[in-house]
């Protein structure tokens, strides 16, 4: 789960991401039973979940035409590059219609897509990424190369771990999309001003990472799912 200091790639191997990785370096065994856990977990889910992976399939291809799933380059651990896996909620090629972000009320959003997104469900494809291993159940959102250009130095301690489908920013920002509504630059916006709260949440996780505390936050993030508000500690 962790490689040695020497053997990470140079751009992340500065002093200021060390401090994030000597933390993890103390906590081995939480990380051996976090990668357990996503294997075993993200397994049992795709199977329970096998008919709701059906009928989305099916409701999506009827509604609009393009493929079932919307893949996207993103960066995880290490600064690998992959494609993630996310139910399609939006109109094929709508990445080249507009910002890489969604704001509310977007228009490239499908009729099935509009329901799919307020219920989460374009998400649970992804667990397909946590079961490959290309991403974890709780760890930093995968960002695309337009904005990972753009990190700033400390930012780069994100990559020690692999991309996860939910964390404390997600849950802060969960209507991120509502957040950018009328706004005139919306990638600039985002880059400037959301993504500076975000790492802060983000590097926050790394600094307290330990596997009880991913299992704490799986269970707030249903929550959120369910409408309960968390605010900012």
């Amino acid at each position: 789960m962790l490689k040695r200091w020497e053997d990470l790639p140079n751009y992340i191997r500065i002093n200021e991401v060390r401090p994030y990785y000597d933390v993890l370096c103390n906590r081995r065994g939480s990380l051996v039973a976090k990668r357990v856990f996503d294997m075993v977990v993200s397994s049992i889910l795709l199977m329970l979940l096998s008919p709701v992976f059906l009928v989305l399939s099916m409701a999506i291809k009827l509604d609009s035409q393009g493929p079932v799933f919307y893949r996207q380059e993103r960066y995880t651990q290490y600064g690998r590059v992959f494609k993630i896996h996310k139910f399609r909620s939006m109109c094929d090629g709508a990445d080249k219609m507009g910002s890489l972000v969604t704001v509310g009320n977007d228009a490239r959003v499908t009729r099935v897509g509009k329901v799919v997104r307020k219920c989460r469900l374009d998400e649970i494809a992804q667990l397909i990424d946590v079961f490959k291993g290309d991403m974890t159940f709780v760890g930093v959102r995968p960002e695309v190369k337009k904005y990972v250009d753009e990190y700033e130095k400390e930012w780069l301690a994100t990559f020690l771990l692999p991309a996860g489908v939910t964390n404390l920013a997600c849950i802060y920002f969960k209507d991120e999309a509502e957040l950018l509504n009328d706004v005139e630059n919306v990638d600039k916006v985002y880059m400037e001003k959301i993504l500076q709260i975000k790492m802060k949440w983000n590097l926050k996780g790394i600094k307290e990472f330990s596997f009880v505390g991913d299992i704490k936050l799986m269970f707030m993030t249903f929550f959120a799912v369910c409408g309960k508000e968390y605010r900012e500690e």
